[in-house]
C-alpha cells in the first residue's frame, strides 16, 4: 500500500522541521545516534544511506524510500518498523499513527544529507504519554499551545491535557454562560502572590484596563484542536467540579452555597442549577474537542459550605449520606452519567475516590500512587501522575539558583527515574489498567510562555522515554548523553529550554557492616570533568579528580564542581558527611510524630544521611508540633558535639523551629540543659533556606535529648542528629 496523501502531508512538514532541527556533522560520525524516546528494538548495521532531505521529506517520490502502511502490521496502532541500508529506506507501520512515529524517528535520524543504516522494530510502552498545562492561573496564547504540541510530537508525546478553569481564571468561551468569561477571564494581578497570596482575589470585567487574563474563542479552541489531531495528539480538557470554582460562582453566585459572590469554592450539590450547569458547559466542551476522555477534576473540594447549607444538608438526608464527601461523589457520578450518554468517558484527580468512585471513571493519581493502586485493584484505569515525580512547577535546580517556583525538587534524574507500573503492588493482570504517565506543570508562578519552556524543557524528554521505551531498556547513564545532544535541538525549535544544572548530585550509600559512607556524584551535563575536595575548601582545577566514589569513615565536608577548560562552572555543590557515633543507636520520641512525613522510618534521624533540596526526598523527618526525641549511645559516653538540620520553605507551610535545645543525662531521669540556640532565619522569608543548630562541649552521657520547639503554625523538618 503507497503512502497515502495524508502521511505525504507529515513527510512534507517533516522537510521544514529538519531545517531547523539538525545540528551538522561529519558523515563519519552519522552513525552516533541519540534517539529520544529510545526505541524498543534497535540494531546499528554499520555505514550511512545518502539522500537529499528534499527527496526525503518531499512530496515527490524517490527511489530507495519506502514508506507504507501494512496491513499486515502485527504490533500496536502507534508502532512501526524502520530499516535503513546503504541502498535505501523501508519504513512500515500498521496505521497512520505508527507512519507518523517512524518518520519522527526518520526526521531525528538524518544528518546533514546521512541517516545512519540501522534496523528498528518499535512500539511503545504505554498508550497514554501525556503533558498537562495549566492556563488557568496563567493564560497562554492559542500559538504557545500549538507551538507545545509540535514539540511533543517530536518525541512521541501523544496527550495533551488542557486545565482549563480554576479560580484564576475561566479560559473558554460558552455561549449559554458568556459571563464566564465577560467577567471572571481577567483579573487584577498579574502576579499570583500578590493577587492570590496577598487576598487581592478580585476578577474585572472584560476590556478593563489594566486587567489581565484571556481565554479561548471556540474558534481558537477548533484551530487548536485541528493542529493537535494533525500531530496525533489528543486534548483533554478539564471543566472542574465541584471545587476550585471560585470564578464560576462569582459570575453565577446562585450556584453557590451562599449564593454570594467571592464567598463559597465549591458549587452547591443540593442546588439542581448546578448540575444544569454542569450539563450545559459540558456539552458545549464536548462539541469542541472530540476526546474519548473528559477531566472534570474532582479535587480540594473544600466542602466546609455544604455542612451548614440546607440544600446540602437536605439532599444528604434524602439519599441517606452520612458525609459530606458522598456529596462529592454524587456530583461526580452525575457527570459520569451525563459523559456516559454522550459516548463519553469521565476523567478525574484521585480525590473522586473519597466518597466512592464513579462505576467506570478513570484515574490520574497525583497524590501518590496509593490513590492510582487503590483504583486498579477496583478494575478502574489509571494514569499515574505523582507529584514527587511528575510536577514540573516544582523547581528543577537549587532554588538559589532558579527562577521562584511552588517548592518540591523533581530535578530531571528524578523524573527519568520513575517507573510508572508500581511492581511491588500489583499484579501483571492488575497492572494492565495502568494506561500511562503524564506530567503536569501548573502554572501559579509561571507567567510568561518563556518561563513555561524553561520548566518543561528537557523535564518532558523524559516523560517521553518514561512512556515509549520499555522499562528493562532505561538507564539514567543511558539517556543523559541523549538528553544533552537535544537540547541544541530543542533550542533550535525556539523553546527556551533549562540547559541542564552545573550542580551535581550527591548521594551516600551508608554502610554500617564496614562503618563508612560511600558518596557518590553525578552530573546532568555530559561530559563532565568533576574535581572535589573533603575538607570544605573551594576546588580548583588541581584539586582531585572524580572517578569514583568517595569514601569517608568519619567526617569530611565535600565540596565538588565541574570545570570545563580548567575553569570552574557555578558555584560548587557541597555536603557535609558523617559516619558519627549516634548512627544505628536507639531513640525514642516524646513528641508525635506526622505519619505523612517519616522520611526512612523512626531510625532516619540516625541512618546516617542527610536530605536534600526536597522534604519529599525520603530524608527529611516532619512534625507539626514540637519535636522532642532522645537517643540512647546505650554506654555512658564522652560527648564532644551534638548537631541538627532544620529547612525552611514557607510556601507549603514549613518552618524553622523557634529554637533547639539540648539536654544530657546519664541515668534517663534527670536531665541538664547544655544549651539553646534560637534560629536566626525569619519565619516571612520565602526562599529555601537550612539552619544547623550546634552545640560544642565536653560532657559524660548515655541519653541525648533534643527538644525543638515549633513557634509557626506548619511543619517543622529535620534530616539528620549528628553525634561526636
Amino acid at each position: 500500500m503507497l503512502l497515502p496523501k495524508q502521511s505525504r502531508k507529515y513527510v512534507t512538514e517533516l522537510a521544514i522541521a529538519c531545517s531547523l532541527l539538525l545540528v551538522s556533522c561529519a558523515p563519519k560520525e552519522a552513525q552516533q545516534v541519540n534517539l529520544i524516546p529510545k526505541p524498543a528494538q534497535m540494531l546499528m548495521t554499520g555505514g550511512a544511506f545518502q539522500i537529499d532531505s528534499v527527496a526525503l521529506f518531499g512530496e515527490r517520490s524517490s527511489q530507495g524510500v519506502n514508506i507504507v502502511i501494512d496491513n499486515a502490521w502485527s504490533g500496536s496502532p502507534e508502532g512501526y518498523q524502520l530499516d535503513v541500508t546503504a541502498k535505501g529506506i523501508d519504513l512500515r507501520a500498521g496505521s497512520e499513527n505508527g507512519l507518523f512515529y517512524g518518520l519522527q524517528t526518520l526526521r531525528q535520524l538524518y544528518v546533514n544529507g546521512y541517516i545512519p543504516c540501522v534496523s528498528i522494530i518499535d512500539n511503545p510502552r504505554f498508550k497514554y504519554r501525556g503533558l498537562h498545562l495549566d492556563v488557568s492561573r496563567h493564560f497562554f496564547p492559542k500559538e504557545e499551545v500549538m507551538k507545545l504540541l509540535d514539540v511533543m510530537s517530536s518525541y512521541k508525546l501523544n496527550t495533551l491535557h488542557m486545565h482549563l478553569t480554576d479560580a484564576g481564571g475561566w479560559r473558554i468561551q460558552m455561549d449559554k454562560y458568556p459571563k464566564l468569561t465577560t467577567e471572571t477571564a481577567f483579573r487584577t494581578e498579574s502576579d499570583w502572590r500578590k493577587w492570590w497570596d496577598g487576598h487581592d482575589r478580585k476578577y474585572l470585567p472584560e476590556g478593563t484596563p489594566g486587567a489581565y487574563g484571556g481565554y479561548y474563542t471556540k474558534e481558537d479552541i477548533r484551530e487548536i484542536v485541528e493542529h493537535a489531531a494533525s500531530k496525533h495528539i489528543n486534548i483533554i480538557p478539564e471543566i472542574e467540579f465541584p471545587g476550585h470554582s471560585e470564578e464560576v460562582l462569582m459570575a453565577y453566585p446562585e450556584l453557590s452555597c451562599s449564593g454570594k459572590p467571592y464567598q463559597n469554592g465549591d458549587f452547591c450539590i443540593g442546588n439542581d442549577k448546578s448540575f444544569t450547569f454542569m450539563e450545559d458547559v459540558l456539552t458545549e466542551v464536548m462539541e469542541l474537542f472530540p476526546s474519548e476522555y473528559i477531566h472534570i477534576g474532582g479535587d480540594e473540594a473544600g466542602k466546609s459550605a455544604w455542612k451548614t447549607c440546607p440544600k446540602c444538608q437536605a439532599l444528604m438526608k434524602k439519599n441517606g449520606m452520612e458525609s459530606v464527601d458522598e456529596l462529592q461523589s454524587y456530583m461526580i457520578h452525575r457527570a459520569e452519567e451525563f459523559l456516559n450518554s454522550k459516548g463519553r468517558k469521565l476523567i478525574g484527580w484521585d480525590e473522586i475516590l473519597e466518597g466512592g468512585l464513579a462505576p467506570d471513571a478513570t484515574v490520574m493519581s497525583w497524590r501518590g500512587e496509593d490513590g492510582g493502586i487503590k483504583s486498579v485493584r477496583m478494575g478502574h484505569d489509571v494514569v499515574m501522575t505523582p507529584g514527587n515525580y511528575m510536577y514540573f512547577d516544582f523547581y528543577q535546580a537549587d532554588p538559589k539558583t532558579q527562577p521562584y517556583a511552588i517548592g518540591g525538587y523533581t530535578p530531571v534524574k528524578k523524573v527519568y527515574s520513575y517507573n510508572p507500573v508500581p511492581v511491588d503492588s500489583l499484579t501483571a493482570e492488575e497492572s494492565k489498567h495502568i494506561l500511562g504517565v503524564q506530567a503536569n506543570t501548573w502554572t501559579e508562578y509561571i507567567q510568561t510562555p518563556e518561563h513555561l519552556e524553561y520548566m518543561m524543557f528537557p523535564r518532558a524528554l523524559a516523560v517521553a522515554e518514561i512512556g515509549w521505551t520499555p522499562q528493562n531498556l532505561r538507564t539514567w547513564d543511558d539517556f543523559k548523553p541523549r538528553m544533552n545532544a537535544h537540547i541544541p535541538k530543542l533550542q533550535a525549535m525556539g523553546i527556551n529550554t533549562f540547559t541542564l544544572s552545573d550542580e551535581l548530585e550527591v548521594t551516600m550509600r551508608v554502610d554500617t557492616v564496614g562503618r563508612r559512607i560511600e558518596v557518590i556524584l553525578d552530573a546532568e551535563k555530559y561530559p563532565a570533568e568533576v574535581r572535589y575536595t573533603t575538607d570544605g575548601s573551594v576546588p580548583t582545577a588541581s584539586s582531585a579528580l572524580y572517578t569514583g566514589s568517595i569514601v569517608v569513615t568519619d567526617s569530611a565536608y565535600i565540596k565538588a564542581a565541574i570545570f570545563r577548560d580548567g575553569i570552574l562552572q557555578g558555584t560548587p555543590t557541597e555536603k557535609k558527611v558523617d559516619y558519627h557515633r549516634g548512627i544505628n543507636k536507639p531513640i525514642h520520641y516524646n513528641s508525635k510524630l506526622y505519619k505523612g512525613y517519616m522520611a526512612g522510618g523512626m531510625n532516619a534521624l540516625l541512618d546516617g544521611y542527610r536530605g536534600g533540596l526536597t522534604y519529599l526526598d525520603g530524608r527529611w523527618q516532619g512534625y507539626l508540633n514540637d519535636l522532642d526525641c532522645v537517643i540512647d549511645m546505650e554506654k555512658v559516653t564522652d560527648i564532644h558535639k551534638v548537631s541538627t538540620r532544620f529547612m525552611q520553605l514557607t510556601g507549603p507551610g514549613v518552618f524553622q523551629p523557634g529554637q533547639v535545645e539540648l539536654l544530657t543525662s546519664e541515668d534517663g531521669e534527670n536531665f541538664t540543659s547544655q544549651g539553646i540556640v534560637p534560629t536566626t532565619i525569619p519565619a516571612d522569608d520565602p526562599n529555601l533556606l537550612f539552619q544547623e543548630y550546634t552545640f560544642n562541649g565536653n560532657w559524660k552521657a548515655r541519653y541525648i535529648r533534643l527538644k525543638a520547639t515549633e513557634v509557626n503554625k506548619g511543619f517543622i523538618f529535620t534530616d539528620e542528629i549528628v553525634v561526636w
